[in-house]
């Protein structure tokens, strides 16, 4: 019996960043992209809707940062493991979005087995490899 997908939501302001990364999560085994937004508030909302297994959540959004937006998918979608995902950060804002509820944080220049990988760890999903 082949185990369920996981369920990730992507939220990333770059429109060409979130668009590939769907593109490119979505061919991978295992993983079914359910949800791409660009805001924190749009991704507490469809979590909340969608009960996705992972949100993969940049670390810098407009409006709400990355670290508000994982306290807020955290209290409205407890079920959801989140991953910040970020070109940079420093140690604070690292602690800060580990301290906020992130299980990882996954810089944007991993190869994408790498950041699939950290997908699949965080729902604690199978490597189907």
């Amino acid at each position: 019996m082949r185990p369920l997908p996981v369920r990730v939501l992507l939220v990333e302001d770059s429109e060409v960043y979130r668009s590939s990364l769907e593109l490119l999560l979505g061919l991978e085994d295992g993983i079914d992209v359910v949800g791409a937004v660009a805001t924190g508030d749009d991704a507490v909302a469809l979590a909340s809707a969608l009960h996705p297994d992972v949100a993969l959540v940049d670390l810098r959004l407009p409006g709400m940062s990355g670290t508000e937006t994982t306290t807020a998918l955290r209290a409205a979608a407890p079920q959801t493991a989140v991953l910040c995902l970020t070109a940079e950060a420093t140690e604070r804002e690292r602690a800060a979005v580990l301290a906020a509820g992130a299980v990882a944080v996954v810089g944007k220049d991993e190869p994408l087995r790498a950041l699939a990988d950290a997908v699949r760890t965080a729902s604690g999903a199978p490597d189907p490899a």
